[in-house]
């Protein structure tokens, strides 16, 4: 009986609680939600490395459907026979981004921290002086680091560096030093030779990751990466390449970025100051950012402040 008159106290104590919630207090739990420029759900990396002599063709491709790359070059390698022309750096990615991938392509985690200092110094180096523009990020050559690498280049200028361990999802990174992307392209296809279906296989897989991006309705970052030297002289290669580059091109709701564009945006985003009740918010950034609260789209100038509802 005495249990039973407990209960029956502690039931009403919690909906006497429960109806005296104040709405406002309820009001602040709705989370704030980052969207990318424009108010776009989803953002798209395109990533090459090494400054190949195939990334003139895929270039000129990207800039048939207006996509935007970032291209890793190891800045030693510029002029061999294969690679790219430093005279010709500069007008070939206009538009797009250049970024560090060392200056000799060594293993970085087999390197003595002098080694990895110049290797990551001297390539940015001398990538800014090609194309006159601070160059801030990297892409690991191999893929290869750990947290001894991380430590070192943190002081380097290098705001993100990109691995090689695909996810095949779109979250946004959470530590731009580790940065791991959505797949390579074509995933795993014609990783082996004379192998029709497993290369059929791995690019169904592609294809349809890459239409799980073009579909979902939740925030959404394709990072696609790889090496026009992978392509060559293959003409279905090229025809594949053409057919993914049409599939994410002039899409509205996609944001289209060079890899440092989404570091800054991020960031920008993270630095938003509110107030204790999330119904003021000042940007003291110098990009406009945009989120969503309740289901409505805010977007805050920069320097300026708006309100909430």
């Amino acid at each position: 009986m005495k249990t039973s008159l407990l209960s029956i106290i502690l039931i009403a104590f919690l909906n006497s609680a429960h109806a005296q919630v104040n709405p406002e207090i309820t009001k602040i739990g709705i989370p704030i939600e980052m969207l990318f420029p424009e108010g776009k759900s989803k953002a798209l990396i395109l990533s090459y490395d090494d400054g190949r002599s195939e990334d003139r063709r895929l270039v000129k491709l990207m800039n048939k459907y207006n996509l935007i790359g970032t291209f890793h070059l190891n800045s030693n390698k510029l002029g061999l026979t294969n690679y790219l022309n430093k005279a010709e750096i500069k007008e070939l990615f206009t538009g797009h981004e250049v970024s560090v991938h060392s200056a000799n392509h060594p293993f970085l985690t087999t390197l003595s921290k002098i080694d990895i200092v110049y290797e990551i110094v001297e390539d940015r180096k001398e990538l800014e002086r090609l194309v006159n523009i601070p160059v801030r990020g990297m892409a690991y050559p191999f893929g290869n680091y750990n947290d001894y690498l991380i430590e070192t280049i943190k002081g380097l200028g290098i705001e993100y560096a990109r691995t090689v361990s695909d996810t095949y999802a779109f979250k946004i990174p959470k530590n731009f030093l580790q940065w791991d992307p959505t797949m390579h392209q074509f995933g795993k296809a014609y990783s082996e030779p004379n192998k029709p279906e497993n290369d059929k296989k791995e690019l169904d897989l592609f294809y349809q990751t890459i239409n799980n991006f073009i579909q979902t309705k939740e925030l959404a970052l394709l990072d696609v990466w790889g090496h026009s030297y992978e392509i060559g002289n293959d003409e279905k290669k090229w025809n594949e390449t053409e057919k993914f580059f049409k599939m994410i091109s002039n899409n509205p709701n996609i944001y289209y970025a060079k890899q440092i564009d989404i570091v800054d945006y991020i960031n920008a985003f993270n630095n938003l100051k509110f107030s204790v009740d999330k119904s003021i918010v000042l940007n003291p950034s110098s990009l406009t950012i945009f989120f969503k609260k309740d289901g409505k789209t805010y977007s805050v100038l920069s320097g300026k402040t708006i309100l909430v509802n």
